[in-house]
């Protein structure tokens, strides 16, 4: 089964955000209140997350939900 190419293209965005702002997923997992594994599943576009789990990596992100998707 492959994964939907809009669960795909949000886990790529995730990682630009992520990486020009010079954040390890491991950082960015800790301050979004999210396990590190399911942050590298995410932004592999294996999990197509919730609205809170969206708003919890803005939060962290410093980001609007309109930058990601």
């Amino acid at each position: 089964m492959s994964a939907d190419k809009r669960v795909l293209t949000f886990g790529k965005r995730l990682r630009e955000v992520r990486k020009s702002k010079g954040l390890s997923q491991e950082k960015l997992a800790e301050l979004a209140g999210i396990d590190r594994s399911y942050m590298s599943e995410i932004e592999r576009g294996e999990y197509n997350i919730s609205l809170l789990k969206l708003y919890q990596i803005c939060d962290a992100l410093e980001v609007e939900a309109r930058d990601l998707v």
